[in-house]
């Protein structure tokens, strides 16, 4: 069976790190260090995506306006135009998506909201997972 957005979030959870559009870069940026990621969604009040704050983002701020940057809203550093994938997204169409694109930090969106986050990282541990269990197969099956 392939895998799925799904299966990757029923393996990983499904915490979101969140914050709203007026919070500053600042204090989005010590939410990026001290929880060791290296994005937040941006939502609205009912929960809806609104934008994607990364630490590419953070870069392109301070780089364009330097420390005064800091103090901005997010929302006026925030990637707008975010890229969803849904929960049944299979595997191999996530991995197109985030190599064409070059994200690192896929949002999951069911019903308009928010249910989750891929990131790069849980897509290579879901293929090496997704390689092991068919290098098992075709072990029992030449075994066999």
């Amino acid at each position: 069976m392939p895998v799925s957005v799904k299966n990757i979030l029923d393996a990983k959870g499904r915490d979101v790190m969140s914050v709203s559009r007026e919070k500053t870069v600042a204090e989005v940026a010590a939410i990026l260090a001290e929880n060791k990621i290296g994005a937040v969604v941006v939502t609205s009040l009912e929960g809806r995506i609104a934008g994607i704050f990364t630490e590419r983002d953070l870069v392109r701020v301070v780089a364009a306006d330097g420390a005064d940057g800091l103090q901005k809203p997010i929302s006026s550093g925030m990637t707008a135009n975010v890229i969803r994938c849904r929960e049944d997204t299979s595997l191999n169409e996530l991995m197109e998506t985030m190599s064409t694109g070059r994200f690192r930090h896929i949002p999951v969106e069911e019903g308009g909201k928010l249910v989750g986050i891929i990131s790069i990282g849980d897509v290579v541990k879901a293929r090496i997972r997704e390689v092991e269990a068919e290098t098992e197969h075709m072990m029992a099956y030449i075994a066999g």
